[in-house]
């Protein structure tokens, strides 16, 4: 295949997670949709990386991944301390999560 075609994915994968971050007002989703779109991103890095016949992508596909899990680990506790606060999980609800 093509390394175009891989950037056609990522720019769609892209633009779907944006647009579902953009559109949602559930956490959990809106959490998916910045996963999407960091693996986009990670299909994005990889792909130059096998281009221009370097590691350096892959290196930093990595790490991208790496500081996804923390992320998800964050947001999730944050999101269960919402719902446990507010039995809700939507974004609306986060404005009044105020010490």
């Amino acid at each position: 295949m093509n390394p175009v075609n891989y950037l056609y994915l990522a720019a769609l994968l892209f633009t779907i997670g944006a647009t579902g971050v953009l559109i949602r007002r559930n956490a959990i989703v809106v959490f998916m949709c910045i996963e999407l779109m960091l693996n986009a991103c990670n299909l994005a890095f990889v792909v130059f990386s096998r281009m221009h016949g370097n590691l350096d992508g892959q290196i930093i596909a990595f790490f991208t991944m790496v500081v996804a899990a923390a992320e998800v680990v964050v947001g999730l506790a944050i999101i269960v301390s919402l719902f446990r606060s507010r039995h809700s999980a939507s974004v609306d609800d986060a404005s009044l999560m105020k010490l």
